[in-house]
């Protein structure tokens, strides 16, 4: 589930209404309604008022806005899962230089 398909899961388990999260993230309502359509992304900063308000890991939400970002670069790429390989491996040697400093 990505951010945007969590946003809206949220605001329905919860009962809200599209214009009520907007007012909260001071957007307007049709900008809010195309984040959770994943047409637009949300800001970072969004991030930690959706959590504290949806009283939910904030990291879990970063983690789901940043696969939005990732996936809107490589999603129509035919290697995908290649470059997605080589940015893991990356990542990894990345960690390690880190601990060995």
């Amino acid at each position: 589930m990505f951010f945007g398909q969590k946003l809206k899961f949220l605001r329905e388990e919860h009962g809200y209404l599209q214009r009520q999260i907007a007012s909260l993230l001071d957007i307007d309502t049709p900008m809010y309604s195309r984040i959770e359509r994943s047409e637009r992304f949300a800001k970072e900063e969004h991030i930690p008022i959706l959590a504290k308000y949806y009283n939910i890991d904030e990291k879990e939400l970063r983690q789901l806005w940043l696969a939005d970002k990732v996936y809107d670069v490589i999603a129509g790429e035919s290697s995908a899962n290649d470059v997605l390989s080589i940015v893991s491996e990356s990542i990894v040697e990345y960690g390690k230089e880190k601990t060995n400093s």
